[in-house]
């Protein structure tokens, strides 16, 4: 089997899900089955658009487990300063989240599987709304956007139905990477959103920044 060695918080991230999963899950006070979990690593929802566009970026990772959906960000140590044990979000990863929780919140796969279209026009004043995202836009029928988005619903409903969960109001999770030369963070300050703060000590299993990735 060839060796894989992967490098920065992409690699840490999928190595984390891959080999610590039932690390984070009970440092979510989740009780899961890692095998009852499914995992997006990386899902694209586009660019991160400026107003008026739909793309709202990319997510590190989505977990969800049979009790939670989990929308994830990535750090490690080095590519963040950590000084104060603390780490201040971006303005568009801060507004990824409220944006895939509002879909997921007002996503029915049973009423618009198939039909972006209907979605789109029962919602569409609700979520350019000045209390939404009055400078954004829903995503149009037909892009690549809202089918990504369609696929991406309805496997999380799907995955919630499997053990009764609807999955309306996901949690926030920051994985922060840190070694034996920095420190574990304790707080994320992302405006009015409240973030659940995992650390994993990566220093036991990297060489020169790299990880063995097991394929």
């Amino acid at each position: 089997m060839n060796e894989i060695l992967g490098y920065g918080e992409d690699a840490l991230t999928y190595w984390a899900l891959k080999e610590r999963l039932s690390e984070i899950l009970k440092k979510l006070d989740d009780s899961s089955n890692p095998s009852d979990c499914l995992v997006f690593f990386r899902p694209s929802f586009g660019r991160r658009g400026g107003e008026g566009r739909a793309e709202f970026g990319e997510f590190d990772a989505i977990l969800a487990s049979s009790q939670n959906v989990y929308l994830i960000e990535s750090k490690w140590d080095n590519s963040s300063q950590n000084e104060e044990a603390e780490i201040k979000l971006a303005e568009a990863q801060i507004r990824r989240h409220k944006i895939f929780a509002w879909y997921l919140k007002n996503w029915n796969t049973q009423k618009y599987s198939g039909n972006w279209e209907k979605f789109k026009n029962d919602f569409e004043s609700n979520f350019t709304s000045t209390g939404n995202f009055p400078h954004k836009r829903i995503a149009p029928t037909g892009s690549r956007l809202a089918k990504d988005l369609e696929f991406v619903l309805n496997k999380l409903q799907e995955h919630g139905k499997k053990f009764s969960c609807e999955y309306r109001k996901p949690r926030n999770v920051l994985l922060y990477f840190y070694g034996n030369k920095s420190k574990e963070i304790s707080k994320v300050t992302a405006e009015d959103l409240n973030f659940e703060v995992v650390n994993i000590n990566y220093s036991r299993y990297v060489s020169g920044n790299f990880i063995t990735l097991d394929c």
